[in-house]
């Protein structure tokens, strides 16, 4: 009987070499699935959650973000604008020069003609761009951009004053409405004086009257 018991106490070795192998597979399956990860549907992903959740975003994600999905931050920031205006059909392009990436709002989507005052329709859209800005870190200059022709509204002494205070509108809507920080912007106003298209045609001249939203590049300087 003693002997019995003896032969029995020494299997049961076998009961945690089983649970041992068992946790490596697991072990190694996981690493396996986390090194397969689709990064850029991850990182659409987080995107959404702190959007949700409404979590602070910090110096480091804003980061993060752009190296996760494997491409130049200026690359991913271009894409994700894009995505961003699909819904504005013509009344808004993204472009690139030599300080970063440009998102041009067509003002016929964003005011009434003559008016500086942002649309409430508008709001949407705008929601979907201040989504991009507040996941970077970048600088942004907020640009308004008239046609030749006078104000169509007498209150506004110059096309000057127009462009400014169309571009301070939009800048009030990203920093009071949206919450992204005031002091990563610069605005100004430049009338018709840096022109898209030639002022001679309705097409141009509806080209010509936007706001530009210039994403720095890192590092770049603003006064």
């Amino acid at each position: 009987m003693r002997r019995r018991r003896d032969r029995e106490n020494t299997d049961r070795w076998v009961i945690s070499y089983a649970d041992f192998i068992t946790l490596l597979f697991a072990f190694f399956a996981t690493m396996y699935a986390l090194s397969a990860v689709d990064t850029e549907k991850l990182a659409r992903f987080a995107l959404s959650m702190k959007e949700a959740f409404r979590a602070p975003v910090t110096d480091s994600s804003r980061v993060f973000i752009p190296e996760l999905a494997g491409q130049d931050p200026m690359g991913y920031i271009e894409s994700e604008l894009r995505a961003a205006i699909g819904n504005l059909k013509g009344m808004a392009a993204v472009r690139r020069d030599r300080r970063g990436v440009i998102i041009s709002l067509g003002t016929g989507a964003l005011f009434e003609p003559g008016s500086a005052s942002v649309k409430e329709d508008a709001l949407k859209e705008l929601s979907e761009i201040a989504l991009v800005l507040k996941n970077i870190s970048n600088r942004i200059i907020i640009e308004g951009h008239t046609d030749s022709l006078p104000p169509a509204n007498t209150g506004f002494r110059s096309n000057w004053e127009l462009s400014a205070l169309r571009a301070i509108s939009v800048l009030r809507v990203f920093t009071e409405r949206f919450n992204i920080p005031p002091d990563r912007f610069v605005v100004a106003g430049y009338a018709q004086y840096r022109p898209l298209r030639e002022n001679s045609t309705p097409e141009g001249r509806a080209m010509n009257r936007r706001v530009d939203l210039v994403i720095l590049k890192e590092g770049e300087f603003v006064q």
